[in-house]
């Protein structure tokens, strides 16, 4: 049950989203671009102004406030797309290999074993031994440490060793993925 004070509150903050939910809304578009974004995001800054609302209130500038919330918030879903736009830019950049005569049940048999590994372990796997990328550049790659793409590339490796039966895992991810990456290529 409320109290008169959470009452008026309530009513006070339901004014200040009706007064300034749309300029919050265009404000988050232009700082993003991003029309389907725009709403979310001055819905989110309304959020967690309403879960601080007695310090909101109690600002001089309360809409301020808000609007630096908003920008807040922008810049986060900004820079997390910049991210991951140099992720998917850097997973594809690499050439792609041709192979002649392709053993399709090996492609197959680690495929299958690729599948039974976790993400990670897989992700660290394939950047690192298909796509010949640097420890470095598959941690920017997943946003993890080049410590965690060592520790899961390894232990990645051991697992597709026990599971294909041979020490030569290494060249048969290789192989195996530069040759489903052509069959995808010829497929689209």
């Amino acid at each position: 049950m409320g109290t008169v004070v959470d009452d008026a509150a309530s009513v006070e903050f339901h004014a200040f989203f009706e007064r300034h939910y749309a300029e919050l809304a265009r404000l988050a578009h232009l700082l993003t671009g991003e029309p389907d974004a725009a709403d979310d995001l001055a819905a989110d800054a309304l959020l967690a102004l309403w879960h601080r609302w007695d310090r909101v209130r109690a600002a001089d500038r309360p809409a301020a406030y808000a609007r630096g919330v908003v920008a807040n918030l922008a810049r986060t879903r900004v820079r997390t797309a910049v991210r991951e736009r140099r992720r998917i830019a850097l997973f594809w950049s690499q050439r792609e290999e041709r192979a002649e005569n392709p053993d399709v049940a090996g492609v197959v048999d680690v495929q299958e074993a690729l599948r039974r590994l976790p993400f990670r372990k897989r992700a660290c796997v394939v950047l690192r031994h298909a796509f010949d990328l640097s420890e470095k550049d598959t941690a920017l790659a997943l946003g993890v440490s080049v410590g965690t793409v060592k520790s899961q590339t390894s232990k990645g490796m051991a697992e597709l060793q026990r599971l294909l039966g041979t020490q030569t895992a290494v060249r048969q991810v290789h192989a195996a993925v530069a040759r489903s990456g052509e069959a995808a290529g010829r497929n689209r």
